[in-house]
């Protein structure tokens, strides 16, 4: 445990355009800390602009972990950020520092927190197959499939959520049995075991007009900012394509297929702009509310008001609560 502190480590969650970056940075000034992402977004190199990654100068002030670790080729699973995490955590310690979660893949933070689930391996036939079925029917027809026999997960994920539906599916398939049932079978095997002593800090809006405004606004600094020109580029590499995971992040899969649009027409990139905003804006705000919908299934969460004049200082004083000395 890192000296001066009660506690493992602390994670800083909440929904896309929360202010957790700028939380955790005014936390790393006041403490030494050491962040760890939490964010199936921020891993891939070259994708910077849309996944709002903190900038060089964010970087500076405080070690961070976890970003930039992959080629946007190759998938990184919650396992295996449960893995790294867990690694980086005892190594943050053992420097005498606190380890800061600080995200919203809430699905990566449950894998930490609960551990790996022994589930069915892999079967590229089988997940083939439910791929060429969803290229038929469309991938909301397959989370209706879903819903029939695992209506738990099925109510956790969006329409369009290719992969997880397609895993939730796939484990269905080759073992009879739901993956919300595999997910508390494990959960009620691990509840003798010592629980990992970090505390959720969680940035929540009061007024859910407050978390649009501010992602309509994010989302016009990327457009600003270049987003359309990332994409163009990761889609001249050639080796990448729409279905990837990296891809499948919220606005680049909007842009991606905007941009094949514009191509087949000959229209310029620009003429997306309009379109892309609408839609990225409301992939954004989906995303914001199943990420609101997993943090009010944890009841031991410390909620904070983002949305308060005074939501920061609420912030650092929670923080304060689990240090064994004062500032």
């Amino acid at each position: 445990m890192a000296q001066g502190w009660t506690v493992d480590a602390i994670a800083l969650v909440g929904p896309t355009a929360s202010g957790k970056t700028a939380a955790a940075l005014a936390i790393a000034q006041a403490w030494p800390v050491e962040i760890i992402s939490v964010d199936s977004a921020l891993v891939y190199r070259g994708m910077d602009i849309g996944t709002a990654k903190p900038n060089a100068d964010e970087l500076a002030q405080v070690p961070h972990h976890l970003i930039d670790i992959r080629d946007p080729l190759h998938a990184y699973s919650a396992a295996e950020f449960a893995r790294d995490a867990t690694t980086l955590m005892a190594d943050i310690r053992a420097r005498g520092k606190l380890p800061l979660l600080v995200g919203g893949t809430m699905l990566y933070l449950k894998a930490l927190r609960d551990g790996i689930d022994d589930l069915p391996t892999a079967q590229p036939e089988l997940r083939a197959e439910i791929e060429q079925q969803a290229f038929a029917l469309g991938w909301p027809a397959m989370h209706a499939e879903l819903a029939k026999v695992d209506a738990i997960t099925a109510e956790r994920l969006a329409p369009n959520d290719a992969q997880r539906i397609s895993r939730a599916l796939e484990v269905w398939r080759v073992s009879g049995k739901a993956l919300s049932q595999w997910f508390a079978e494990a959960d009620a095997t691990r509840a003798t075991q010592p629980a990992l002593n970090m505390p959720l800090l969680s940035l929540e809006p009061v007024n859910r007009a407050w978390l649009h405004a501010r992602i309509a606004l994010r989302f016009d600094i990327m457009l600003a900012g270049g987003f359309v020109a990332e994409v163009q580029t990761l889609r001249a590499r050639g080796d990448l394509h729409i279905d990837l995971p990296s891809m499948r992040c919220v606005g680049y899969r909007q842009a991606w297929e905007l941009l094949d649009r514009a191509e087949a027409v000959g229209a310029a990139p620009e003429s997306i702009l309009p379109q892309l905003h609408e839609l990225g804006v409301a992939a954004t705000r989906q995303l914001a509310k199943r990420q609101l919908t997993w943090l009010r299934g944890m009841d031991e969460r410390i909620v904070i008001p983002c949305d308060a004049p005074d939501a920061l200082a609420q912030t650092l004083a929670a923080v304060q609560r689990f240090t064994a000395t004062a500032l």
